[in-house]
């Protein structure tokens, strides 16, 4: 496999030196790309509990990607060559060493029919039946690999199918799956009434099937077999899911529903033991804007989003064997709002694969000019069949998980400054979301805000706080962050978080102190070129990226960053 890597990096180079050499001038092609690279230095403190392996043997590790496309006559060619030294990116209790090919590409477009070959991203719908993406923050990546064929019927309607292995998973990310994956999508866009006059109607389908191979089958029975007779079922070598979908659109108001099953399967319970279950996935949202109209003197506008999700024992892996991150086929995000802010993201509500109901609702008003007031409300729970006991009646009953309510105002303030103010309040269910028993549920209170100073020449100031106020959990935490922007090229940024008032459970490996949690960063951007030097200290926690979250382990040390594009 490793030579075959190597293979299609050299005749990748070798073809783009070829064609570029070769072809007339107006047949030139286009060769672009970009690199990422990240370096850290781990600098060890018992204290916060940044000490895990990668403190205590390698001390230093890095990670980088080289991304490169060529297109010409039609063609597109893509390497992308990743590397990983000592890294804690895919295992953050660990250290992976590796480097090779991440992903390759051949694609042509033939008339109406599109053919990929190699690696690629793609998506069913929403993507909860389907979808193949990467998320580099937080290290996983689940290309498929195999080929792909997308017929365009007409400029209305569209159809796809592929077939292929996903990408490797944290313990080898250079190979591939045994599961062969493939699937069908048909999407198209029909207009309602004469000339759209009633609106425009997208509507899919999508079927998709995995089939299990042999080996994980066996390990799969071993594992039944050591079960008591009323629990052994016969698990399945292949799986069916099928989804369907519309989205409405008229004006300033749109409409989406999508509704997704899956046929009975293996899957891990709640008790860690597997059970043989179906699936499925109902999901809305409905979206609304209005502006322009008048509010005494001033001219005003109003935007509402709300959606809402159930899910019922959807876990779709490459195998019922593969946990966590791992060999994740479903796209199932966190249904409320993804923040931005140090403390106002410390607790996020993963989606839940087993079962959870979740509504999600924003209303984006501007009463005039200068003025912004967003709010957001969620709530997320379980379902009652594997909820919490009534001991009062008997019966299951469904249990919190999340809530959130956010609101915050920005006001400008003449031509150069502005203020953002709010304050966000959360319950979160530690036991559930972290499986920590002895844990309660936390209860926050987090004011916030942020002032913002624009100066001539590029030059800014802006300076952020918050308060994130509990009894529960490491306890109370303050910060605060000031970042100047010198030049445009340039900019400096110094916070800390501080702890405090701390709390601790007696299975937290933090010290039972007023902790500090600094930052200093420095950023410089030439050209397509950004530079990032920072030493920060991070606490453990959920980190999460694109509403796709992990548990990762403190932080302490320094980090390095380039960032190009070409």
């Amino acid at each position: 496999m490793r030579h075959f890597n190597t293979l299609i990096l050299i005749a990748f180079m070798a073809f783009v030196g070829r064609v570029s050499g070769q072809t007339k001038e107006s047949d030139k092609g286009q060769f672009s790309g970009n690199l990422l690279m990240n370096y850290q230095k781990y600098l060890r403190d018992d204290s916060i509990g940044a000490n895990t392996k990668v403190y205590k043997e390698n001390t230093a590790s890095a990670d980088a990607w080289l991304f490169m496309q060529y297109r010409i006559n039609g063609y597109s060619f893509i390497v992308r060559y990743d590397a990983f030294n000592n890294s804690p990116l895919l295992d953050p209790q660990s250290a992976y060493t590796d480097h090779g090919i991440g992903f390759w590409q051949v694609n042509k477009r033939i008339d109406k029919l599109d053919l990929t070959m190699g690696s690629f991203y793609d998506q069913f719908g929403t993507g909860i039946l389907f979808r193949s993406y990467e998320q580099r923050q937080i290290g996983i990546d689940y290309a498929m690999q195999g080929m792909r064929l997308k017929y365009n019927i007409n400029d209305r309607w569209a159809v796809k199918g592929f077939a292929g292995n996903q990408k490797g998973n944290i313990k080898n990310r250079f190979g591939f799956a045994k599961q062969v994956i493939s699937g069908m999508n048909i999407e198209g866009n029909i207009p309602v009434g004469k000339m759209s006059k009633f609106g425009d109607l997208i509507v899919g389908a999508s079927a998709i099937n995995r089939s299990l191979d042999r080996e994980t089958m066996d390990r799969l029975v071993g594992t039944i077999n050591t079960y008591d007779l009323a629990e052994r079922f016969y698990p399945k070598y292949n799986m069916y899911g099928f989804n369907g979908y519309f989205g409405y659109t008229k004006g300033n108001f749109g409409w989406n529903v999508e509704a997704n099953v899956k046929t009975p399967e293996a899957i891990l319970g709640m008790n860690n033991r597997f059970k043989l279950s179906g699936g499925n996935v109902l999901y809305t949202s409905l979206s609304w804007g209005k502006g322009g109209w008048r509010l005494g003197k001033q001219k005003a506008s109003i935007g509402v989003n709300v959606q809402a999700r159930h899910v019922d024992n959807f876990a779709f892996r490459t195998a019922p064997t593969e946990t966590l991150l791992n060999g994740l086929v479903s796209y199932l995000p966190s249904m409320t709002r993804q923040n931005t802010y140090r403390l106002l993201s410390r607790y996020n509500a993963p989606g839940q694969e087993l079962g959870e109901d979740g509504i999600q609702g924003e209303v984006e008003f501007k009463p005039r000019k200068g003025t912004q007031i967003f709010f957001n409300s969620s709530y997320v729970q379980t379902l009652a069949s594997n909820g919490k006991l009534n001991t009062a009646t008997g019966a299951m009953e469904a249990e919190k998980l999340f809530s959130e309510q956010y609101l915050e105002v920005v006001q400008k303030l003449g031509k150069h400054d502005k203020l953002k103010l709010g304050v966000q309040r959360i319950h979160y269910n530690q036991t559930r979301y972290e499986n920590e028993p002895e844990y309660v549920p936390v209860k926050t209170i987090t004011p916030f805000g942020e002032w913002l100073h624009t100066m001539e020449h590029g030059r800014s100031l802006r300076v952020e706080w918050q308060y994130l106020s509990t009894k529960n959990d490491q306890g109370s935490f303050a910060n605060l962050m000031i970042e100047y922007w010198a030049t445009k090229q340039l900019s400096i940024a110094l916070g800390d978080m501080v702890n405090v008032d701390p709390h601790r459970y007696e299975r937290m490996i933090i010290a039972n102190k007023v902790l500090h949690y600094p930052t200093v960063f420095v950023g410089y951007t030439e050209k397509n070129t950004v530079f990032t030097l920072a030493y920060l200290k991070q606490q453990q926690g959920v980190n999460c990226s694109g509403g796709i979250c992990r548990e990762e382990p403190a932080f302490s040390g320094i980090r390095f960053t380039v960032s190009s594009n070409f």
